[in-house]
């Protein structure tokens, strides 16, 4: 398998599902798996990662040194299995050196992750979603914009949930909050809809509530000019990174936690609220096909919809309901997979 990070090192969702899939195969399925990833990113404890020194270059010269290696053990493995459009080359690398068969999974497109995605990657996402011997999306979602962008066919294999790690902080007190409190954390771009969520607050009249905006990026001061321009500042608290030992105490001191997203492939935020046993406010995600039907408030990317859907959530009355998924049903899906195609 191929991997960027490896939690805890790196704990991005894609980073999540690949640790808790192969720790699965390989603690309890038995399967004899490598896991071959960025030396910087590798733990120094688990045991079957294969850390490649990267070295110094742009993503492409990275890759191409991961794919050495990966091609390099190809020859010795039944199956090749590589996550989103950085494993284009050195899966089609690994392919060509070996009689493995070869596995894609797709954790997103370039065109959720961007409002313009960059041709580089769909070009690329469209040669892997074709060259792949078989692909995986983690939902009905992902599976459809593979096939209508890329005309190729995909297995959906869901993520499963993950909880979120409680350090006994205070939120509130830390805050300053009286009120009630609405959560989002993410990264902090267009595509996460967080201008949406902000002229929401502007419209959410009639009630004591502050929004904290957890996590960072490009667009972040601009985020926090807009709170200013429409008179909102003192009702949201941009409190930056928020450290993975503190996330729980942010889910379970909130109200509501709210993914107001053009784009959710999954939504593993939305699993970590609800493990907190807080109400979730999001637009459409994966996660939501394998939830019950009531057990998100959904909502469209609109400022209205929004307000509409946070009032609905700050009303309700009792805990959501729901089947936890396991990571371990994930391994053994996947592993059914794997017995099916190689």
């Amino acid at each position: 398998m191929l991997g960027w990070g490896y939690p805890p090192n790196i704990t991005g969702g894609l980073d999540v599902h690949v640790g808790e899939l192969f720790s699965g195969l390989r603690d309890d399925f038995e399967i004899e798996a490598t896991l071959v990833l960025p030396a910087e990113f590798a733990p120094d404890d688990e045991p079957g990662l294969e850390p490649v020194e990267t070295g110094d270059g742009d993503i492409a010269a990275r890759i191409e040194r991961l794919s050495d290696r990966f091609a390099e053990l190809a020859p010795d493995h039944d199956v090749i299995h590589t996550h989103d459009w950085f494993g284009y080359a050195p899966g089609r690398q690994a392919a060509r050196a070996s009689d493995a068969t070869w596995v894609s999974s797709f954790h997103s497109l370039a065109s959720d992750r961007n409002i313009d995605p960059p041709k580089r990657e769909v070009e690329t996402e469209r040669r892997l979603a074709n060259a792949a011997d078989t692909n995986i999306a983690v939902s009905e979602i992902v599976r459809g914009d593979i096939r209508e962008l890329y005309d190729a066919d995909s297995r959906v294999v869901y993520n499963g949930f993950s909880t979120p790690t409680f350090s006994g902080k205070d939120v509130r007190e830390e805050l300053d909050i009286d009120g009630e409190m609405l959560f989002f954390v993410g990264r902090h771009t267009d595509q996460k809809g967080i201008s949406h969520l902000l002229f929401a607050m502007k419209k959410l009249r009639g009630r004591d509530v502050t929004l904290v905006v957890g996590g960072s990026g490009h667009q972040t001061d601009q985020l926090k000019r807009f709170a200013e321009l429409i008179g909102i500042e003192d009702r949201v608290e941009f409190v930056g990174y928020v450290p993975e030992g503190e996330l729980g105490d942010y889910y379970a001191a909130s109200d509501a936690f709210v993914s107001p997203s053009y784009a959710e492939p999954f939504g593993i935020t939305i699993t970590e609220a609800l493990e907190a046993g807080t109400q979730v406010v999001a637009t459409p995600s994966g996660v939501a096909e394998v939830l019950p039907e009531d057990c998100l408030v959904e909502v469209e990317t609109d400022s209205e919809s929004i307000v509409a859907g946070l009032r609905e959530a700050l009303n309700r009355e009792g805990l959501p309901e729901y089947d936890r998924r396991e990571w371990l049903d994930v391994a053994r899906d996947m592993l059914s997979v794997y017995e099916d195609v190689a």
